[in-house]
């Protein structure tokens, strides 16, 4: 880029910057993208920019891969899933605990704050109070899945103390058991959009490692770049939306209508897929609007 292009960004991303001082983005990371560790560093040096640019950013993570190998290691099987969630024993939600809590988040953490950043790591189990659920094969059977929960209540309150302090909170997608207190493992899209329904930010950002919502699934280059709530659930009958991004999409809706101004859908293997989505006019995702 020459500098007259890089000025002609800056101007570019100047309405957005202004639209955005003082909101709130809830960012939702997984996938595939947090496997590569340059692109990791990337994201959370673009996290830094948005706390910097005057934007509150919120980070919720998942932790697929890096959960499954724990549990390999530790010899407790293959990974299995019954209707995109994680079969989890009582002797695998701990191995889920040790690395999301002493793992995977503290890293990000670090991350952050190297990158000049300021941010704090929030246990899961301190923020969602969850229910325990039953999973659905592809046949409607309702099986056992263990210690697995969905979202029944968020308490905020660090969140909120966190970024009303300019520090990134970056949570966990663990519950606190309503019933008896146990440890939960709850799916990261879901709990990241039970928490913008609570909290209603501008925008709530899923980070993963597909390019967004698809046309055609087979086809990266059929991106659908925008669409309603109406949309989307058009799509969903039509069988382009299915498997898991079906609960995914509807969780969105329902962010959405919660008060959530808009979703993005966007693809974490692409370098600084955030800042491209959210301050240039063309975007590199799909985004969900009213």
């Amino acid at each position: 880029m020459t500098s007259k292009d890089k000025a002609a960004t800056l101007v570019e991303a100047l309405p957005y910057l202004q639209r955005f001082r003082g909101k709130t983005f809830l960012i939702k990371v997984g996938g595939s993208a947090m496997d590569n560790e340059e692109l990791v560093s990337a994201l959370m040096r673009d996290i830094v920019f948005l706390e910097i640019a005057g934007i509150n950013p919120i980070l919720v993570h998942g932790g697929g891969k890096a959960i499954t190998s724990a549990m390999t290691r530790a010899g407790l099987g293959d990974a299995r899933f019954v209707g995109g969630f994680r079969v989890t024993s009582p002797e695998a939600i701990a191995v889920v605990e040790e690395t999301l809590n002493g793992s995977i988040n503290p890293h990000l953490v670090t991350l952050i704050n190297q990158h000049g950043g300021r941010a704090t790591g929030i246990p899961g189990t301190g923020v969602f109070r969850a229910r325990r659920i039953q999973g659905t094969t592809e046949h409607g059977e309702q099986v056992d899945i263990g210690q697995v929960g969905e979202v029944d209540q968020c308490h905020s309150d660090d969140i909120l103390y966190a970024t009303s302090s300019n520090i990134v909170p970056v949570v966990s997608p663990l519950g606190r058991d309503v019933e008896n207190g146990t440890t939960l493992n709850v799916n990261a899209d879901l709990a990241a959009a039970a928490l913008a329904c609570t909290l209603k930010p501008a925008k709530l950002v899923y980070v993963s490692d597909v390019p967004g919502l698809l046309s055609d699934p087979e086809d990266p280059d059929s991106l659908i770049r925008s669409v309603t709530p109406e949309n989307a659930e058009e799509l969903i009958a039509s069988g382009t939306i299915s498997g898991g991004m079906i609960p995914k999409v509807r969780s969105a809706i329902e962010a959405l209508h919660a008060g959530v101004d808009k979703v993005h859908f966007i693809d974490g293997r692409v370098p600084h897929t955030i800042l491209l989505e959210i301050f240039t006019a063309e975007g590199v995702g799909t985004e969900i609007r009213h």
